[in-house]
């Protein structure tokens, strides 16, 4: 299970995503990008946060740690912004919160050189996971002394969406041609022949097992939370073993709108109204 801290001063909002993380300091003394169960995108991505980012981690991925959050919203009670105060009394109890790395810089792929073998694991990790926002456009990448690091993993498993056309959702291809270390000549079947064995049931099933109860009752289809965890864990572990054979790399299309399904685009345009994302 994760960490679990409380929130202890709401310091500022984050206004970079549509989704409205704020900075937090906790009662263990650290400082955490926080994000919110009441925020329009829904606990979903929450669970994908987790997941894949603590997958991430156990194979060897820069992914900030993460923790349980939990808050009360009387933490938030000088923060000016109407929008916040009313994303902070729709989200008591517990959130999610990630390491908060001082001094990051977002990535620039024309500023920082990545070689090929990392490139190419965190674009197999990227087709496993089936994110849809690591793209240039939003290369939801940070640089910290020096290291590449991981971060916003909740537009991922777009097929938990949608569990009944889970196992066909899954099984698609990945097209990373507009990915963020496409240019570096990512080495995927290295990272495949590396990674793949380690993304064993057993690990899937540690990493689901992560996931607090909370944020997987009342699931249409599932009468458990364990139950909802183990289809995360059918749904990753026959993509792991092949999903390196249905990666697409051509050149980039810098006129290409992104490949993220309209309903997602949508809820995470950092422009979008309030109401739109609710």
């Amino acid at each position: 299970m994760l960490t679990e801290v409380i929130a202890t001063r709401y310091v500022t909002p984050l206004r970079e995503g549509g989704s409205l993380p704020g900075i937090v300091e906790a009662d263990d003394l650290g400082t955490y990008v926080m994000k919110f169960t009441g925020a329009g995108q829904g606990r979903k991505t929450l669970v994908a946060e987790v997941v894949c980012g603590e997958l991430g981690r156990r194979l060897g991925l820069r992914v900030p740690r993460l923790a349980a959050i939990q808050l009360d919203p009387v933490i938030g009670l000088g923060e000016p912004d109407q929008e916040v105060q009313e994303l902070l009394k729709a989200s008591g109890g517990l959130n999610l919160a990630m390491d908060f790395l001082p001094g990051s810089i977002g990535f620039d792929p024309l500023a920082y050189e990545v070689d090929p073998a990392e490139a190419g694991r965190v674009v197999w990790f990227d087709a496993l996971i089936n994110n849809v926002d690591r793209s240039w456009r939003n290369p939801n990448l940070l640089v910290w002394h020096g290291d590449l690091w991981l971060i916003d993993h909740g537009a991922t498993m777009i097929w938990h969406h949608n569990w009944p056309s889970a196992a066909a959702s899954a099984a698609k291809p990945y097209n990373a041609s507009d990915h963020a270390l496409a240019r570096f000549r990512p080495d995927v079947r290295a990272a495949a022949a590396e990674l793949a064995p380690l993304v064993t049931e057993e690990l899937l099933t540690e990493v689901a097992a992560d996931v607090p109860d909370a944020w997987l009752v009342d699931e249409p289809g599932f009468d458990t939370p364990d139950a909802l965890r183990r289809a995360y864990v059918e749904a990753l572990l026959p993509r792991a073993a092949t999903v390196h054979t249905r990666i697409t790399l051509d050149e980039p299309t810098p006129d290409r709108p992104s490949q993220a399904p309209g309903w997602l685009t949508a809820r995470l345009d950092p422009t979008a109204r309030k109401g739109d994302r609710a």
